[in-house]
């Protein structure tokens, strides 16, 4: 796995269902996305390649170099009919670039279509939407990019030698050094502004296996330590657990209650408030609507792609299909899922 797609070494990202309503907090010790870099790229972000990264080409020299690579006007197919974070283009009284994690997350946005795209396409995608902000913001963000591409890089390499061991000595440890390399790569405002959640998040999962481990607590103890430690989260954290934990206790009602939809509607009314339930009925029931009609595309779909017809005429079939099938919002969710069969 390469460097922009390995995943951290604490807890992975969690996701709250039901995503028009629900909240989305950031993956612990640094949220990396997923795809794989082609061999145009530094030669140590090669998959399966692990050179120390004194020795590799910094991923930043991407950044602000002229393009000897296409980018598509399509944007890649997992992006498809998704927006751009926004909230990044924050800039202080001197026009000076302000870091915050809207910024982060506009990086990863494009990072994660790795594999569909090569990093060259994407670090000119991310300057392409950095190209709003005036000077000095602009050349700031440009900087503050290659650093973070370099940092990306280097907690790879630095995560190369660690073993499996992870008691919560050990992994104290690791969140210490890939913390430490943060602010190595990332001055000390940005690093706060892009991980400060995340480091939270880091240090409650170091508490929590800790107390998890201890075997000299009660039962009684080691609910009233968690508790304590989730309080000593930042409060839009211990909301999101909440939230969590409400939708999990949701999933649940909604399997006992699946055949008795009068009791189900209550409980939600009961768990979320009149407001919240309304949404998440409707939002059930257009699921549900594109479930059932995804389905029957699919079952036309696999009929048109065994019936033998050319390329061409395959494909003028294919988009016939999906024109009758679904409007346009929808057909590009669909091709987009096509693409991935």
């Amino acid at each position: 796995m390469n460097a922009f797609a390995r995943p951290l070494v604490l807890v992975p990202l969690v996701l709250i269902g039901l995503t028009a309503i629900v909240w989305l907090w950031p993956g612990t010790m640094g949220g990396e996305t997923q795809g794989v870099i082609t061999p145009q790229e530094p030669s140590s972000l090669i998959p399966g390649k692990a050179p120390s990264v004194q020795e590799s080409t910094p991923p930043s020299q991407l950044v602000g170099r002229p393009r000897d690579v296409p980018v598509p006007e399509q944007m890649p197919a997992s992006l498809a009919g998704t927006s751009v974070p926004g909230g990044w283009a924050r800039v202080d009284a001197f026009g000076g670039l302000i870091p915050t994690l809207a910024l982060r997350q506009m990086f990863e946005y494009y990072l994660s279509a790795l594999g569909e795209e090569s990093l060259s396409q994407l670090v000119a995608r991310i300057e392409q939407t950095l190209s709003v902000l005036e000077e000095p913001a602009r050349s700031q963000a440009l900087e503050t990019l290659g650093a973070y591409l370099d940092y990306k890089l280097a907690v790879s390499d630095l995560e190369a030698g660690y073993g499996d061991g992870l008691d919560a000595l050990e992994m104290q440890r690791r969140m210490a050094e890939i913390h430490a390399l943060r602010r190595t790569w990332l001055d000390s405002a940005t690093a706060e502004a892009f991980f400060a959640q995340d480091e939270a998040i880091d240090r409650f999962q170091v508490e929590k296996l800790r107390i998890a481990r201890d075997p000299e607590l009660t039962p009684q103890q080691r609910q009233a330590a968690l508790e304590d430690a989730e309080a000593s989260l930042p409060e839009s954290l211990r909301r999101a657990r909440r939230d969590t934990r409400r939708f999990a206790d949701y999933e649940r009602a909604r399997q006992e209650l699946a055949d008795d939809p009068v009791a189900l509607r209550a409980w939600r009314q009961e768990a979320f408030g009149a407001e919240t339930a309304a949404r998440l009925e409707t939002l059930e029931q257009e699921q549900a609507d594109w479930t059932r009609r995804w389905q029957a595309y699919s079952t036309e779909r696999e009929r048109l792609m065994a019936s033998g017809l050319a390329g061409p005429e395959l494909q003028v079939a294919l988009d016939r299909l999906r024109n009758q099938r679904f409007d346009e919002r929808e057909r590009i969710r669909a091709q987009a899922l096509d693409s991935i069969r």
